[in-house]
């Protein structure tokens, strides 16, 4: 069965409207691996004389095992945000007299052809064979290789173990990832272990029990099982929600209750950003930049200019990124919404008040700063009200000129879906704006306050006037629906 499924994967790719778009994206990205790949045996060759300049006091071996654990914790990071689910178009064959079990191994398999998997051999191969082998012997050597193996096989199932309970709950993925990053900052910042102390622990003591290497095999084997199990219960779109209990509230988040249909579209989108992800790493690139003013604000002498700068994209940067694609997040079912009883207007609403909410909450988070002074803060606080009241209707602008079709399931890294001319446009107004008035306003008035008051008071008149700005982004959207609806049926 499964030669039969590759045959029909294939025929489907042949056959698909993009398919001369997709051979030269696959083909930039298959150079792009090969020469990461090729970085990578450079480093594996290498690795020797890069390890006796970081640990000179140390045996080889030992600052070898020391950093593998390390490599692990972060390729398993890097799993989670960058590879690929493995997809099949199941449903056609449910209804086949084809086993579960064939469509499961079927998944299961297709997620080893990964890059990722082919990493740790080419990095750390070289200097098995250079020197593991020539110290400890051909045998220990390949035990090291079969350990890696493992290891790199656990990981892969792991992640996308963790990514597919995921789609159920967008919680577990933050908290996974979030206890990875504790995990690291545990031992380089607060020192309160040795994570290559438990490296070597294990991967030293391999070398006199080699027996140990059954450890990331037995760990291999049943991290499949798991995926496997979850998998083969969850191969039908009811059993994968037949959990759920139907509650009273129907947006399921009870803030958004008292906003009636529009507190329901907000829901709905929040949980296209949980539960896709895509739209979940513009969220969790968000998150990061909240960090972005540790960067600059130890600096004393940062020009306000900048900090102008840094403010607006530490309370905007959702606005931003997960903006920039409207309306391509709903692309698959946006004919859906077209004919439904939903009206645009009230769609927009729905967009201004997610804006709202992710913005006043990354701006709450920011307030900390004001351990770099007060002004910092203020400076937040202008360019938050800037971004609710003008880059909110710039965004929404240029959505109306987005047809560009984005496939949810598939991750950010690496994927020029979704892009156009219309992004590259975008980001002239969102970073010239702010300081289109702030410099004429500095130069004739002077000081630093009324610049700051300039951009504050325009901000508020583009909240206070929003009722205006959807009127108008509605008329507009309706000129150019057609256009839009046509882009996003082209896969």
């Amino acid at each position: 069965m499964t030669s039969t499924f590759i045959r029909h994967e294939l025929k489907a790719f042949w056959r698909a409207r993009n398919t001369g778009k997709s051979i030269a994206v696959h083909i930039v990205m298959g150079l792009l691996i090969l020469y990461l790949l090729v970085c990578a045996l450079s480093i594996g060759f290498f690795m020797d004389k890069g390890l006796k300049h970081f640990f000179p006091k140390d045996d080889l071996i030992v600052s070898f095992t020391g950093i593998l654990l390390l490599y692990y914790l972060f390729e398993l990071l890097s799993r989670m945000q960058i590879q690929e689910l493995p997809t099949l178009r199941v449903q056609p064959y449910l209804q086949l007299a084809i086993k579960r079990n064939s469509l499961v191994s079927y998944l299961a398999f297709t997620s080893m052809l990964s890059f990722f998997n082919l990493w740790p051999l080419i990095l750390f191969v070289p200097f098995i064979i250079k020197v593991v082998a020539v110290k400890k012997g051909g045998m220990i050597a390949f035990v090291f290789i079969l350990s890696l193996l493992g290891f790199s096989i656990f990981n892969n199932y792991l992640a996308l173990y963790i990514k597919r309970k995921a789609s159920l709950n967008g919680w577990i993925f933050l908290i996974s990832s979030l206890a990875l990053v504790a995990i690291g900052v545990g031992d380089f910042k607060f020192h309160l272990y040795s994570i290559q102390g438990f490296s070597y622990l294990f991967f030293g003591h391999m070398m006199t029990h080699p027996l140990l290497v059954l450890i990331p095999i037995l760990l291999a084997v049943v991290m499949y099982y798991i995926n496997f199990l979850f998998l083969k219960d969850n191969l039908y779109l009811e059993e994968l929600t037949k959990h759920k209990t139907l509650k009273k509230s129907t947006t399921e988040f009870p803030l958004l209750d008292r906003f009636g249909l529009i507190g329901d579209l907000v829901a709905n989108e929040l949980k296209l950003i949980l539960r896709n992800k895509r739209p979940r790493s513009a969220l969790v690139v968000s998150l990061f930049f909240l960090f972005y003013g540790l960067i600059f604000y130890k600096n004393p002498l940062l020009h306000e200019p900048f900090k102008i700068f840094v403010g607006m994209f530490m309370t905007g940067i959702f606005i931003i990124s997960y903006g920039q694609y409207m309306y391509g997040w709903q692309a698959t079912h946006f004919d859906g919404i077209m004919v439904s009883k939903i009206s645009f207007t009230d769609f927009l609403k729905a967009k201004y008040l997610l804006f709202t909410m992710v913005s006043t909450a990354a701006f709450i988070l920011t307030i900390p700063y004001v351990y770099f002074g007060w002004r910092v803060v203020l400076v937040h606080f202008v360019m938050y009200i800037w971004n609710l009241g003008v880059n909110t209707n710039i965004i929404l602008f240029f959505a109306n000129r987005n047809s560009k079709r984005i496939d949810l399931s598939k991750g950010a890294a690496f994927n020029w879906e979704g892009v156009g001319a219309t992004q590259l446009l975008l980001t002239f107004p969102l970073l010239l704006a702010p300081y289109i008035i702030y410099i004429p306003v500095k130069l004739l008035l002077g000081g630093n306050n009324w610049p700051l008051a300039t951009l504050a008071l325009i901000g508020l008149a583009g909240i206070f006037t929003r009722s205006y700005w959807i009127k108008a982004l509605t008329a507009d959207f309706y000129k150019r629906k057609f256009k839009i609806a046509e882009g996003f049926r082209n896969k």
